[in-house]
């Protein structure tokens, strides 16, 4: 299906062994401003999910943000 003119464009592949490689392209008639992040290997998701299980351990229920566990 076609995009809208004011509508942004979100698209995602997943092939074969790639860990994981985020992309963020701001594009417009006359240039592209590019901002990538690749990860090499999973542990980087495990240490992630350890910082946020160490951040949790102890506080009450709630809604958090990702401000509060790496601050602003």
């Amino acid at each position: 299906m076609k995009r809208q003119k004011n509508e942004i464009g979100i698209h995602a592949v997943r092939l074969g062994n790639i860990v994981g490689e985020h992309e963020v392209l701001i594009g417009t008639d006359n240039e592209t401003i590019t901002l990538k992040h690749e990860a090499h290997s999973r542990a980087l998701f495990a240490d992630g999910a350890l910082a946020a299980a160490r951040f949790l351990a102890g506080r009450g229920p709630g809604l958090y943000a990702m401000t509060d566990l790496v601050g602003d």
